[in-house]
């Protein structure tokens, strides 16, 4: 579907759906999480099911979050991991079961599916559902009514159906792992989910978002900075974890590196290799920034330098000079971001979208 489409669909709905909700549950700014964010604004006021895909860790469950939010419905999003259930007991887990259904049934139990009534039901990793539970799934959606296991009498469900795998669903239903007739129910839209290594640049906001929340968690945690050699060996590294292993090098700082300001060579050795850091060592991979006073360096000189390096990150030391340069101007003129923009002769538009993209709060909050 193209991104004209999107917008056509935006703009034309009824019940208008805030950018914002979406914002506070999916972080970043890249163009592919630009354009999922505009797919979810399009499909959450539909009552159409929906397929998330993405590699794992990527943040799947954040999307069907966010469809829900947006979506309007009254009822409550309930998530079920069907990789996580075991196949004997995922049936009762989404139908529920009445009293002496089975051994150890000694009372009556409401499923999943029920209790998503007027909400959204979110299955992940749909694609390791048994085929025998597929078929009554399958049933379900096309009847909009339940059996609890046990019981012959038909309950009646309202549900929004969210599904997520990181299969490749067309490939399981070739080799007779997934039932081709819930595929096509279940698939009216498809959601994909980057990978972190596809969208690097979003590395400071969700960084930043992530220490917001863990300050939130525990307000006496002592935080650790991380300085732009920092940021930029996260930027270098693939991500094989997608998001969820850039949360536990989080964790990582914060247990490893308390307070402290995390260099490149922190990443590098403690936080990816985990390694203990030397708490004595105040090394640091990178000089401060200089301030910005007198003459600007030279342009001409780069010619020079580059011959005394190798290989060089051009994106990423250019991001460096933007950072530098971004914070040297808030420190001029007090952290008044107007100001700091007339100073680098940019519009004070263009300033909060690069103080965004790189996690520069200053000035935004006040």
């Amino acid at each position: 579907m193209t991104s004209e489409w999107i917008n056509r669909q935006v703009a034309a709905r009824a019940l208008p759906v805030s950018a914002d909700a979406i914002d506070r549950i999916i972080t970043g700014e890249s163009a592919p999480i630009r354009q999922l964010k505009r797919m979810i604004a399009a499909v959450a006021v539909s009552d159409a099911s929906v397929v998330v895909t993405g590699p794992t860790g990527s943040g799947k469950e954040l999307v069907a979050e966010a469809l829900h939010r947006a979506s309007g419905r009254s009822g409550p999003l309930v998530a079920v991991n069907c990789a996580a259930i075991p196949a004997e007991l995922l049936e009762s887990e989404l139908f529920g079961h009445e009293k002496g259904a089975f051994t150890g049934a000694d009372r009556a139990r409401t499923g999943r599916i029920e209790q998503a009534a007027g909400g959204t039901l979110f299955l992940d990793e749909i694609g390791d559902m048994p085929l025998a539970l597929q078929a009554k799934l399958l049933r379900v959606l096309e009847s909009r009514r339940i059996q609890r296991l046990g019981s012959n009498s038909d309950i009646p469900v309202n549900f929004r159906l969210v599904t997520a795998t990181h299969r490749d669903l067309s490939q399981s239903i070739e080799q007779g792992q997934f039932r081709a007739d819930l595929f096509y129910r279940i698939n009216v839209f498809t959601l994909t989910v980057p990978s972190l290594a596809e969208r690097t640049c979003d590395i400071p906001l969700i960084l930043a978002r992530m220490i917001s929340d863990q300050m939130c968690q525990n307000p006496a945690a002592d935080s650790p900075h991380f300085d732009v050699s920092a940021i930029r060996a996260l930027c270098a590294y693939p991500w094989p974890g997608n998001v969820r292993e850039l949360k536990n090098v989080l964790h990582r700082a914060f247990v490893m590196l308390p307070g402290r300001m995390v260099t490149a060579r922190h990443v590098r050795d403690n936080l990816l290799g985990m390694a203990m850091p030397d708490l004595s060592d105040q090394g640091c991979d990178l000089p401060e920034p200089a301030p910005l006073s007198g003459d600007m360096p030279d342009p001409a000189g780069i010619q020079t330098a580059f011959g005394k390096l190798g290989d060089i990150d051009m994106r990423g030391y250019i991001r460096d000079i933007e950072v530098a340069m971004i914070e040297a101007a808030l420190d001029k003129r007090v952290g008044n971001v107007a100001q700091a923009a007339d100073m680098l002769r940019l519009r004070r538009t263009t300033l909060i979208e690069k103080m965004k993209k790189y996690g520069i709060r200053r000035g935004l909050d006040a």
